[in-house]
């Protein structure tokens, strides 16, 4: 009888996100991830935490997929405001960082900083 091998995929914990994400704000390097079943290439500017404690990144999105739909490159519709627990198969990516003026939520996204790629 042939013997079956199982391959463990490697689960990524909250913490282990929280830490690629802060090294992805800290050397402004883009982030592929899955986020709502879906995947998304985004530069994280700002890690910390909302009004209510929860953590909380504020993302440029400029590729992959999202349920609002992503505009032109440098469009100031592709801020999002993600919840760090939601997302999975996080991995950092070599490649330019993307942004755009006037992200119109920093404050209520991000309340408490914890590192911000402008600092």
């Amino acid at each position: 009888m042939e013997r079956m091998s199982v391959v463990r995929a490697k689960i990524q914990t909250v913490e282990d996100i929280y830490r690629l994400v802060w090294a992805a704000v800290g050397g402004k390097r883009p982030i592929r991830a899955t986020y709502h079943g879906r995947d998304r290439w985004f530069c994280p500017h700002r890690l910390g935490r909302n009004r209510e404690g929860q953590v909380r990144v504020l993302c440029y999105q400029y590729a992959g997929e999202s349920d609002s739909g992503l505009q032109a490159a440098g469009s100031p519709a592709n801020w999002r405001c993600i919840a760090l627990e939601k997302l999975s198969r996080v991995e950092l990516l070599e490649g330019a960082w993307h942004t755009a003026p006037n992200h119109s939520r920093p404050q209520t996204c991000v309340a408490e900083v914890d590192v911000d790629a402008e600092d």
